[in-house]
Parts: structure tokens; C-alpha cells; sequence
């Protein structure tokens, strides 16, 4: 997620861009900079840590002093989390500084073009090689910083939101946006620069928002000049007086970090797929997977383990992995998996998945695997974390920080790229014909607008909790892929209402679940109409038979349903593959809104860790 700072005016910039930093902590990160100029010289301190230990760095280094800066909290994604690696990063010269919240995905190619070019690199990270593509356009074509970054982001595929100074005219900041959040606060001769209004509210109350595909040059004594990065074209910047108070802007206006989460989820996908993706060439591309597909495809079985959410993703993968790429799949909890004296040998591969890449029980069960021989790829959403180094080879989701502790977009991004695997695998293996492998990457493409839609139903799921916050137990039913997602749906009641919740398979009710069934059990049933849809309905019926109140979880136009259930919450039509994308989201609404009438701290909630680093 990644936060961005920056300050230009009469003030001393230090303490302003320290604590604006303090301020975007919410957003999570692995390290931080700074750079500031004093009118001589350009000083930059970066470390691996907390703002705190910045603080720290920049005491020692004596690095306080100047009107001008740029800070930055970095979330790693190109090159662990160091020192090295940290933000700002300062171009061959010396004379370019750069702060960046997003991912260049054809980095590899301009560092090598740059590196023909005389160019040197200490990082690993895209943010390097792009700092250098501006400054090496500021040679060759003679233009000053603001030309010079508008023709390199041109030639950039991705995402970002910069800030770029140059000592040599040292009265401005350049900044730029396309698909990551940066505001411009605007006060009496001088500027801030954030990737929120938080770090600047306290000073000035007007902003201006870029919008996608602009940039800003931000100078001393100027009027703010915003040109579209395309084609140069002027736009008339809006400044807009600022309403929110600093609580709300740190949860971009959301009352919860975990309602902040869900909604994030369309982005999140999106950026989860973004470059391995690439429909109009009908191809997937995952370097991890490319590189092994050897070992893929000479598997005897794929063995998921995992814990909590992660293991419901495992769950829905199992279904997934067999369906398309026709391997057989075991799913297993990792903190039962080292007990058990599990047959496994060098011809099984092992997926270990965890948000935080910490998790001691997966950690224990990728070791134990490893001590098999088995080929180990690690699902995980933190750069450098331990599973990331202990596995053989993996692939991260992109989700950006999750702070709440009941997870929501962890799960969503990981079906995504174990969708993705699977996918690929199934091409390579034929199991998949050229027409069906188009129309589930379209499908998937297509899933980020559709999960956006599902959330249109916020208000009318609220209602739904308000009548059933009060209940003591709840019953979860789901059949085929979204058996995994009625486990969740319930994981997620308990871990936030503590209301006690259980998930089942649908056909499994009549075998013992039924008889908990009165007129005060609200059962949750997933009915889409893809997949095993009259047998759900059936199941429905035998509820209704004894006065059970069904919340029905359906496809949009659904009228069957509809008739039998005393509530029903739409999921646009999809794939039956990829329907847990969908019907997963009305359930962490229908959670995060029973748990807020009751008063729970949502996102954090009693006895929860957000990363469990103990077994």
C-alpha cells in the first residue's frame, strides 16, 4: 500500500513529513525514507523498520535541516524489505529523487536497456530503474524534470503514484498517478503532498485529487499546473474545502479498516492479476509456475496446507485444481499436517498459503515437507517473509496491507492466483480447451466490476443484520465451490460477532445440522443458480419445512429462490469456478454489520492476532 509524503514551502519539512508518515501507518509497511534538501545539499535517510526507526536514522545521520522533502513508507514489492530497498531512491547522478507507491511491470526491460546505457543499479526494485529512465530522458532530449516524467511514464506499463525532485531546480516537486491515490494540500505558499489528506489536515483544509493519468508540477510561488500524461493536454485542477475529520481520512472514510477492506477488494483483484492476466494474447504468465511447470506436470498430487482463511482458499483451489487442470488435491490444516506422519515423496508438490507469509503452523508444515523431497510454492501476500524464503518457489498476491484482523481481501486475491495456477496448468496439460480457457480469463477479468456491483448491496444486507444480530447460533450451507464458502462465511460471524456459527455442505444438513433447525436459526444458503442449483433448492425446502429463516445467497433475476427465502442478497452471474469471488462478498458484510450493532471491536477483534507467528 505504501504512503507518500512531501512538503514544499516557508516550514521546516522534517517534522511535517515524519509525522505525516506516523500518520499513514494504518496503511502498513515494511520501511521508510527521507530526503530533504537545505539549499546545498540533497540528504536522504532510509531504513528497514518503523517510522520510529527513521526518526532514529535521521538523529544520527543529522538529517533534520531544509524546506523541502519527500518521505515514503514502503510496502515491498520488486526486492525484500532493507535498507537498499527502501524508498526514496536517488537517481546515477545523484541529482534525481524518487518516492513510488505501485508496481512497473516492464521494469526488467528498461534496467536492461539502461544497464546497455552505462546505467548501475543498487536496488531490486522498479523504482530504480524508473528514476533513471527520467533522468536519462532529461539528457537525451534536453527537457527539464516535468517533460522528462511525463515522456518516461509513457513508456511505463503498471501502476504508480510518484513524487520526483531534482536539486538542480530545486523550487519544485514533480508528482504523477495512475491507479494509486495522491493529494495535493494546497495553503499560503506552500504544498503538501500525501497519498491521503492526513498528513497536511492540520495545516490547510483545500486538496486537490489527482485523478488517473495526470501529473502535477508543485512549485514555489506558482499556481499548481495539472497536465494529463498522454498528451500534455492542461486540466483545470478542482480544489475542494475538506469535510473529514483526521480519524475518517486515515480509514479513507470508512468507519472500519475491515469495511475499508472489503470494499478494496476490486482493486486488489485487479492488481492481484494485473500482468499475468493478458487476455488479448489468451495467455497467462506467472514466472513461478513457468519456471517448474516440469515438476507441474509430472505431479502425482498437489497437497494444499494452510490455516483459517487461507485453508478455505485451499479448499475452494481443491476444486478448482481438479476441475480444470484434472490433478488430484488434498487440502490439509498445516497445524495438524506435521502430526500426522504424512505420506508424501519428490513427486507431490505442496502449495503453502498464508497472508502474512509468517504463520508458524505453515512454516513447521512447509519444513516438514521440504525434509520429503517435495517441491514447496508458497501463496503469500508479504515480500521477504519467511514462507516467501523458505518455499522453492511462489507467487504473491497483491493485495496491499490487511490490517483488520478478520480477513477479507487476503482471501479473495489468493482464490485469484491459485485460479490463475491452475488455469495455466490445466493449458499445459490440455485438459482445457482454447475456447474455455478464453472465457474463464474474460470471466476473470471481468470479476473486479462484478464484485463492485455485489457491494451495491451494503444497505440492504445491513437491514438483514439488524434483524438477526441478536441470534445465538447461525447454519451456513453451501454445495460444490461454495462449501468452502459457507466455512468461511461462518469463520468470519465468529471471529467478529462471536456468535456461534457453522458451515456445512448442504446435503450434510438432513445428517445431523437439521435438528438444531427452529423458527430462531437464520441459515445462510449460497444458491446460485451454477452448480448442483435444484439440489440447494431442495435443501431449502426441508428448511422451510421446519420454519428455519433462510438468507438466501443468489444470481441475480433469481425468482425460485426468491419465493422459498425470507431474505434474498443478488451476486451477478459468473462462472461456476470462479462464483466464491462473489458470494463470499454479501457474507463479510453480513458479518462486519452484525458485529458493528453488537458493539465488537471489528477489527480487532478478542483473542486474535492478525499474524498467528506461534503454534
Amino acid at each position: 500500500m505504501c504512503g507518500i509524503v512531501g512538503y514544499i514551502g516557508k516550514r521546516e519539512a522534517y517534522p511535517i513529513i515524519i509525522e505525516g508518515l506516523k500518520r499513514l501507518e494504518y496503511r502498513g509497511y515494511d520501511s521508510a525514507g527521507i530526503a530533504l534538501y537545505d539549499g546545498d545539499n540533497l540528504k536522504i535517510s532510509k531504513t528497514k523498520g518503523k517510522v520510529s526507526d527513521l526518526e532514529e536514522r535521521c538523529q544520527t545521520e543529522n538529517n533534520k535541516a531544509g524546506n523541502i522533502g519527500i518521505g515514503h513508507t514502503r510496502w515491498a514489492t520488486h526486492g525484500v524489505p532493507n535498507d537498499v530497498n527502501s524508498h526514496p531512491h536517488v537517481s546515477n547522478s545523484g541529482n534525481l529523487a524518487i518516492i513510488h507507491n505501485g508496481i512497473i511491470e516492464n521494469y526488467e526491460s528498461l534496467k536492461k536497456e539502461l544497464i546497455s546505457r552505462g546505467y548501475t543499479f543498487k536496488s531490486d526494485t522498479d523504482t530504480e530503474v524508473l528514476i533513471n529512465l527520467i533522468e536519462e530522458i532529461q539528457i537525451q532530449e534536453d527537457v527539464k524534470l516535468g517533460k522528462a516524467v511525463q515522456i518516461a511514464l509513457n513508456q511505463v506499463i503498471g501502476a504508480y503514484a510518484i513524487a520526483v525532485f531534482d536539486q538542480n531546480n530545486p523550487d519544485e516537486i514533480v508528482i504523477a498517478r495512475l491507479g494509486s491515490p495522491l493529494t495535493i494540500g494546497v495553503g499560503e505558499e506552500e504544498f503538501f503532498i500525501a497519498s491521503d489528506a492526513s498528513p497536511f489536515l492540520e495545516y490547510t483544509k483545500n486538496a486537490i485529487y489527482l485523478e488517473d493519468e495526470e501529473m502535477a508540477i508543485v512549485r514555489l510561488h506558482r499556481e499548481i499546473k495539472v497536465r494529463k500524461i498522454k498528451d500534455d493536454s492542461l486540466v483545470d485542477p478542482y480544489i475542494q474545502e475538506l469535510k473529514l475529520n483526521l480519524e475518517q481520512i486515515e480509514k479513507g472514510g470508512y468507519e472500519h479498516f475491515m469495511l475499508k477492506e472489503i470494499h478494496e477488494q476490486p482493486k486488489a483483484i485487479t492488481d492481484t492479476y494485473r500482468g499475468r492476466l493478458l487476455r488479448n494474447e489468451a495467455i497467462i504468465k506467472m514466472a513461478g509456475v513457468e519456471d517448474n511447470m516440469k515438476k507441474f506436470l509430472n505431479a502425482n498430487r498437489i497437497i494444499i496446507v494452510a490455516c483459517g482463511t487461507s485453508w478455505h482458499a485451499g479448499l475452494v483451489a481443491e476444486y478448482i485444481f481438479e476441475d480444470l487442470s484434472r490433478i488430484p488435491v488434498e487440502v490439509e490444516y498445516a497445524s495438524e499436517f506435521r502430526y500426522r506422519n504424512p505420506i508424501i515423496d519428490e513427486n507431490d508438490i505442496v502449495i503453502a498459503i498464508s497472508q502474512s507469509g509468517e504463520t508458524a503452523d505453515t512454516l513447521a508444515a512447509i519444513k516438514l515437507a521440504k525434509s520429503k523431497g517435495a517441491f514447496v510454492f508458497g501463496v503469500c501476500n508479504v515480500v521477504g517473509s519467511s514462507i516467501a524464503r523458505e518455499t522453492h518457489a511462489g507467487a504473491y498476491t497483491h493485495a496491499g496491507p490487511e490490517i483488520g484482523v478478520a480477513s477479507t481481501k487476503a482471501f479473495t486475491t489468493q482464490i485469484t492466483v491459485l485460479t490463475l495456477m491452475a488455469l495455466r496448468l490445466a493449458r499445459a496439460k490440455g485438459t482445457i480447451s482454447s475456447s474455455e480457457f478464453r472465457q474463464h480469463l474474460l470471466e476473470l477479468e471481468m470479476i473486479p466490476n462484478k464484485v463492485e456491483k455485489a457491494l451495491e448491496a451494503d444497505a440492504h444486507i445491513r437491514e438483514i443484520a439488524d434483524l438477526y444480530k441478536d441470534s445465538r447460533n447461525c447454519l451456513y450451507l453451501g454445495r460444490g465451490y461454495n462449501f468452502p464458502v459457507a466455512l468461511e462465511g461462518a469463520l468470519k460471524l465468529k471471529e467478529i460477532s462471536y456468535i456461534h456459527a457453522e458451515g456445512y455442505p448442504a446435503a450434510e444438513m438432513k445428517h445431523g445440522p437439521i435438528a438444531l433447525i427452529d423458527e430462531n436459526m437464520p441459515i445462510v444458503v449460497i444458491a446460485t443458480k451454477k452448480g448442483h442449483y435444484e439440489k440447494v433448492v431442495s435443501n431449502i425446502q426441508e428448511i422451510k419445512s421446519r420454519k428455519g429463516k433462510i438468507i438466501g445467497i443468489v444470481t441475480e433475476g433469481d425468482e425460485q429462490v426468491r419465493e422459498l427465502a425470507d431474505h434474498v442478497i443478488e451476486v451477478p452471474e459468473t462462472l461456476e469456478s470462479l462464483s466464491p469471488l462473489l458470494t463470499t462478498i454479501p457474507l463479510q458484510l453480513l458479518s462486519y454489520h452484525i458485529a458493528v450493532l453488537l458493539g465488537k471491536n471489528v477489527d480487532q477483534p478478542r483473542n486474535l492476532a492478525k499474524s498467528v507467528t506461534v503454534e
